[in-house]
């Protein structure tokens, strides 16, 4: 049972707030509302998962499947990674894309990595329960864990955004939302 902090309390962080940075790519490809969350550890790797204004993450969407399959040659899944240089992972730019997730109203969402990088791992447990992704995304519903090359650790940030940045524009879309309505 969680006890009460009492009045002024401040609260104990999560790990994730803890140990991690989350920096925000807002509008992936252009694509409205679509924003993915990139937490960055000290120790420059980088877990790619949905911003909560993601449009999987809104009340109501339902996730049929989820696939890691990006084209007929090129599957995530495929990706094994061995020894001290990490041989064998895949090379991923910024834009490539790491899985799909189908909706059960028909919608299609392409998630992409954000961050150059080598691909570490995929998370295969969002393939047999997709519920996870909306319920735990910054924990246990996270897409792929990705390890930039360490010269680009300090520059991948650059053209993302801070949380308070995204805070804002997230307030932006709510208030041009409203003012259009």
């Amino acid at each position: 049972m969680a006890t009460e902090l009492p009045a002024g309390e401040p609260a104990v962080p999560s790990l994730v707030d803890r140990y991690f940075t989350r920096w925000y790519k807002t509008d992936v490809k252009g694509k409205p509302c679509e924003d993915h969350c990139i937490l960055q550890h000290s120790n420059r790797i980088c877990v790619i998962t949905l911003a909560g204004s993601h449009p999987v993450l809104q009340s109501g969407k339902t996730i049929k499947s989820i696939s890691y399959q990006i084209s007929t040659n090129c599957s995530r899944l495929q990706n094994k990674v061995s020894g001290k240089f990490k041989r064998g992972a895949q090379f991923l730019t910024e834009f490539a894309p790491l899985c799909k997730i189908y909706c059960s109203d028909g919608e299609e969402y392409t998630i992409s990595s954000c961050v150059r990088g080598r691909l570490m791992e995929v998370n295969e447990n969002i393939l047999h329960e997709p519920s996870i992704l909306q319920e735990k995304p910054s924990t246990e519903g996270y897409i792929a864990v990705v390890l930039p090359k360490f010269e680009e650790s300090k520059s991948i940030t650059e053209g993302l955004l801070t949380q308070k940045q995204y805070e804002e524009v997230v307030l932006k879309r709510a208030d041009a939302t409203t003012a259009t309505s």
